[in-house]
């Protein structure tokens, strides 16, 4: 049993206390995120026993904010445990915890143990695809309750700690941090998307063949798009919403918002209305990630950079 005791030093110091517990599959980069939270200012605790957290939290305030690593590997793990104390820190007024959820694709997770030759620890004696599997019906009711995912699928060592960076670092903006991405549908949804939004309706630059090798960060391309007279309504309306959610999200505690913007081939209109989008939250002094999937897949992002990061006082118009 776990205590009962609510841990209440951590109010009681005055200062705020950022927590983040940081979990998912094996193989999904829990072990880098961890190291680049560290790396960035964090105090880590890996592998803590549930059991002890209730201790650890009640004990004086810490100088340094903290990243606890949880995974099925944990000597007393059980997903009703760990949702219990998620559940138990949300009702504490005084430790506020951020649930990171690493996640990646089953093939994704399957290669990266093949590369390792490495055992799956929910299947030592049986296939990787077992384990994988195993866990990820384990952790099901776990990610639910992350308030922050990220797909690592397509990202290198490198790229995650980058990514973290941008959200965790103690310059970053304030405690909702924004991810807007654009993607082809023709490629499904990207994962871990709040908010999807359609934007096949708008003119497709893909039929000018003056404008076909270019991407939606182009001003010509992106030119073209706003021209066609449901852009600007759809964009005030888009960013009247989000602008609207924004506040009220922010106020009941959550962390990280993922906004998805599809169109056919995820190169023209998405990017373009990506690209609008973050610049216009940004302006608004939201910290905002634009993310390209299909630019990315294809190495045509700026720099080969997984995401590329827009901060207020970025040149270029909020509504363009």
């Amino acid at each position: 049993m776990m205590s009962e005791r609510a841990p209440q030093k951590f109010a009681a110091s005055g200062t705020p206390m950022r927590l983040v517990l940081v979990t998912g599959p094996s193989g999904a980069g829990r072990t880098t995120a961890i190291h680049a939270l560290e790396d960035i200012g964090y105090e880590a605790i890996d592998n803590l026993p549930l059991t002890l957290l209730p201790r650890l939290l009640s004990g004086p305030a810490p100088d340094k904010p903290l990243v606890l690593g949880v995974d099925t590997r944990n000597r007393d793990f059980s997903t009703e445990a760990l949702v219990e104390v998620i559940d138990r820190m949300e009702a504490s007024a005084g430790v506020p915890m951020q649930v990171l959820y690493l996640d990646a694709r089953e093939d994704v997770l399957l290669r990266r143990f093949s590369e390792t030759r490495r055992r799956h620890p929910l299947a030592p004696a049986e296939s990787a695809e077992m384990g994988i599997a195993r866990e990820f019906d384990l952790l099901t009711p776990v990610r639910a309750r992350a308030d922050m995912l990220i797909d690592t699928s397509e990202m290198s060592p490198h790229d995650l700690r980058a990514e973290l960076e941008r959200w965790f670092a103690p310059e970053g903006r304030g405690p909702l941090a924004l991810s807007v991405h654009s993607f082809s549908y023709k490629r499904g949804l990207p994962r871990g998307l709040d908010m999807v939004l359609d934007c096949r309706f708008l003119r497709n630059p893909y039929w000018d063949a003056a404008l076909r090798d270019f991407d939606g960060r182009d001003p010509r391309v992106a030119d073209y798009v706003a021209e066609d007279p449901r852009f600007a309504p759809f964009r005030d309306r888009v960013l009247d919403l989000v602008e609207t959610l924004l506040p009220a999200y922010q106020a009941e505690g959550k962390a990280y918002l993922s906004i998805g913007l599809g169109c056919s081939g995820g190169r023209h209109r998405s990017v373009a209305m990506a690209e609008t989008l973050g610049r216009a939250l940004a302006k608004g002094g939201w910290q905002v990630s634009i993310r390209h999937r299909e630019l990315e897949r294809r190495g045509l992002a700026d720099g080969g950079a997984v995401a590329a990061s827009v901060r207020p006082g970025t040149q270029g118009e909020d509504r363009r």
